[in-house]
């Protein structure tokens, strides 16, 4: 499955939740929404207003989610 957080610079969340997939060995890419407005445009047609945005198959959702990450592995 691949795995990609939508992130912003200096976003606490966005941090944590890459600390908490590294953790698990999870691997995942990393597009930042201030660079990329292509991605930034998906995610805000998903409806998402927060960063991360963590998209992982057909699963996603936005915010620290450790109770998601958890499922992932």
């Amino acid at each position: 499955m691949s795995i990609t957080v939508y992130s912003k610079p200096a976003c606490v969340q966005c941090t944590a939740t890459t600390r908490a997939l590294q953790a698990r060995g999870i691997e995942f890419d990393v597009v930042d929404l201030t660079q990329d407005e292509t991605a930034y445009a998906h995610v805000s047609g998903l409806g998402y207003r927060q960063a991360p945005v963590v998209i992982a198959g057909d699963a996603h959702w936005s915010g620290f989610r450790p109770d998601l990450i958890g499922q992932l592995s």
